[in-house]
Parts: structure tokens; C-alpha cells; sequence
């Protein structure tokens, strides 16, 4: 069974932390109007949704993939770069420990699930104002008993590794080559976003589809010219948080150890 975990907007988005992006009006019932369709749009591709409560007072607290890395053996709860964020991480592990096993990362090291791009057996792990050394190190460690290849890649520009490239098929990564080297995914096929759409390279796979911002239209053509099944929603107001597809959502399989 694919479980997707989400979380509520949060009446407070609007106070939410920014690193790339200028601040600017966030409409928080849109916002929340926007992640329903959503949430209807997953399980409408055969995930079962589970909700974290809502964190009225945690204005970031929709993104939950940066809280928890999930695999099919354990969770690892991360520890978010922007302290502000730490709060997020209780609410989401009660959750988890449902499923599967947790492990935690311990200061100082810091890590965003956002930063992490899982390939077959390997994780990419983004170094970023987020995400640093000892976060990667750490993980390292905890998952080399689980044969897992930790390795970390430079960015730049954007706020996370998932805000440069993310995979849309079995070994095809949608890519900016602006913000992050194609050199640091051997034996990948690789799949440039539109020139005028940067932010076009965060894409969900689910379930043999593609789950995208309707903001990025030729990239989104250019998905479908691959062959692949685009289910287009409009995230634009959380968008407007740094946020897009992959952030609002953990998805994973119940079965697990």
C-alpha cells in the first residue's frame, strides 16, 4: 500500500522562511485549497493519505519532506537547517513510527529532506545553506549498514537539491544545467527544463505518473514528448514559499521493517 503523509497549511505561511525567493502576499486559504487538490490528486494515483495534525503556529510545517527520509528498511528523521523548523519534526515522527523503524540525525549536523535525491541505491544529498557536511556524514553513516551509497553533490542558486533536478522516470532526471553540474549523475538520462522555466525541475513520481506544476508549461511538454503521463496542479501560492510537488508530501510503501 503507498502511503502519502501530508500536513495542513498553516494560517501562518505567509511568516514562512525564505532563502532565494523575495517575501511577498501569501493567500493562506488559497495556499490550503491548492495542497487539497493535492492531497485528491495522490490518492487519486492509489496513495493513502495520512495526516500529520496541523501545526497552526509552524508556518513551514506543509513541507514535510524535509523533516524525514523515508526507505523501505528505516525513517531517518532529519534535523532542518532553519531552526525554526525543528518543531516540525515531533508531529511527523509519531507518524512514521508506525511503518517503519527511526533513526535521528543529532546536532550539529543539519539536513532538509528536500536536499536528498534517492537513484536505486544511492543518495544524492545536496550541500546547501540547509544541508552540511556533518548532516551528510551522518546519514552516511546511519545507512551503510543498509547498503546505501551516500554522495554528496554542489548546487547552486536555489534553496534545495530537489529545487534542481528530481527523478521523473526509472534513471531520467529533469535538470536545470544552470543551477547543478550533469556530471555529478553518471548513467543517468537527463532531461533539461524549458530556459525560461528554472524552476521547473521539481517533479513527483508516483505510480508510473508524473505528478507537476502547471506553472511550467514547456517543461511540461517536454515530459510528455518523453513519454511520460503529466498530472499538471497549480501550486503557485505555496510555490510563493519556496515550496513545490515533492515538498508537500512523503511517500512510501506501508510494508517495512
Amino acid at each position: 500500500m503507498l502511503i502519502a503523509v501530508t500536513r495542513p497549511v498553516s494560517p501562518s505561511l505567509a511568516q514562512c522562511e525564505l532563502t532565494h525567493l523575495a517575501r511577498q502576499p501569501i493567500d493562506a486559504a488559497r495556499a490550503a485549497a491548492q495542497h487539497g487538490a493535492y492531497e485528491q490528486l495522490l490518492a487519486s494515483l492509489g496513495a493513502t493519505l495520512v495526516s500529520v495534525p496541523a501545526a497552526p503556529e509552524l508556518p513551514d510545517a506543509v513541507f514535510v519532506e524535509d523533516t524525514a527520509l523515508v526507505l523501505d528498511e528505516l525513517a531517518v528523521l532529519t534535523r532542518p537547517g532553519a531552526a525554526s523548523r525543528r518543531a516540525e519534526l515531533p508531529g511527523v515522527a509519531a507518524v512514521l513510527a508506525r511503518y517503519r523503524r527511526m533513526l535521528e540525525l543529532q546536532p550539529p549536523a543539519t539536513l532538509d529532506g528536500g536536499d536528498v535525491l534517492r537513484v536505486g541505491r544511492i543518495l544524492y544529498v545536496g550541500r546547501s545553506e540547509r544541508t552540511n557536511q556533518q548532516g551528510i556524514d551522518q546519514l552516511a553513516s546511519l545507512l551503510n549498514p543498509f547498503d546505501y551509497e551516500v554522495r554528496a553533490v554542489a548546487f547552486r542558486d536555489c534553496l534545495h537539491l530537489k529545487s534542481a533536478v528530481t527523478d521523473v522516470a526509472e534513471r531520467l532526471l529533469l535538470f536545470n544545467p544552470a543551477w547543478i553540474d550533469p556530471a555529478a549523475f553518471p548513467g543517468c538520462d537527463l532531461l533539461t527544463v524549458a530556459p525560461e522555466e528554472p524552476y521547473g525541475a521539481n517533479a513527483l513520481r508516483i505510480a508510473g505518473a508524473v505528478v507537476y506544476s502547471a506553472q511550467y508549461p514547456r517543461t511540461r511538454d517536454r515530459l510528455v514528448a518523453r513519454g511520460l503521463q503529466v498530472a499538471a496542479i497549480d501550486c503557485s501560492e505555496l510555490a510563493k514559499a519556496e515550496g513545490a510537488v515533492t515538498c508537500c508530501s512523503l511517500l512510501f510503501e506501508a510494508a517495512g521493517v
